[in-house]
């Protein structure tokens, strides 16, 4: 490992306020090899995988990041107390129908949801969740809408191809085989009492 290329790496991601990708930082560091500079980020990654420690280097939204492991987040909470983001159910369903459909018009988010959507959109375009990605070439060119860095960012995804498939979202349903309960079956002499058999006092 380039002990001090790796440095200098280190260096510009922590200082950088977004994830770095990996053309910015062979735009910034000309003086080296494209080829050296990824061999030292993989060697990077590798090494603060292995170290097990508070935080990790990853690939996220197009770029690399310092970033706290995810076992740690209710330790980390405690100390910086920050509100959390709350979405509501239609804001959840219209930021997963943008996701998995964009590019996409509202006009077909409403279509899919069944309900107006113009406030839901909004709401997201102001979180930064959601951008405008131009507009459709269609009668009225209506805006088509997609998600954005932030959202790649927030959900710790390293491209729209890291989204969950259909598949992987519908075994979350599944319950595993020692969380079900077998029906326990009567004796077969024993008969289930009707209520003329009761005793009443």
């Amino acid at each position: 490992m380039n002990s001090e290329l790796s440095s200098i790496i280190e260096s510009l991601v922590f200082t950088a306020e977004s994830p770095l990708s990996t053309d910015r930082i062979c735009e910034l560091l000309h003086e080296f090899e494209r080829s050296d500079i990824k061999t030292a980020l993989t060697e990077l990654a590798a090494y603060y995988q292995e170290r097990a420690g508070g935080f990790e280097l990853v690939e996220v939204a197009g770029g690399w990041q310092f970033r706290t492991r995810t076992a740690f987040h209710g330790y980390i909470t405690r100390h910086i107390r920050t509100r959390a983001s709350k979405f509501s159910q239609s804001a959840l369903e219209t930021l997963a129908i943008v996701a998995y459909r964009q590019p996409i018009t509202r006009a077909e988010v409403e279509h899919l949801r069944g309900v107006d959507c113009g406030g839901v959109l909004k709401s997201l375009l102001e979180k930064h969740l959601v951008r405008i990605l131009g507009k459709k070439d269609i009668p009225g060119r209506p805006l088509i809408y997609g998600t954005s860095k932030e959202f790649l960012e927030i959900f710790g995804l390293k491209d729209l191809k890291s989204l969950p498939t259909l598949r992987e979202i519908q075994a979350l349903d599944v319950v595993p085989q020692y969380e079900r309960q077998e029906e326990l079956l009567l004796e077969p002499d024993k008969a289930v009492p009707v209520e003329s058999d009761l005793p009443f006092e």
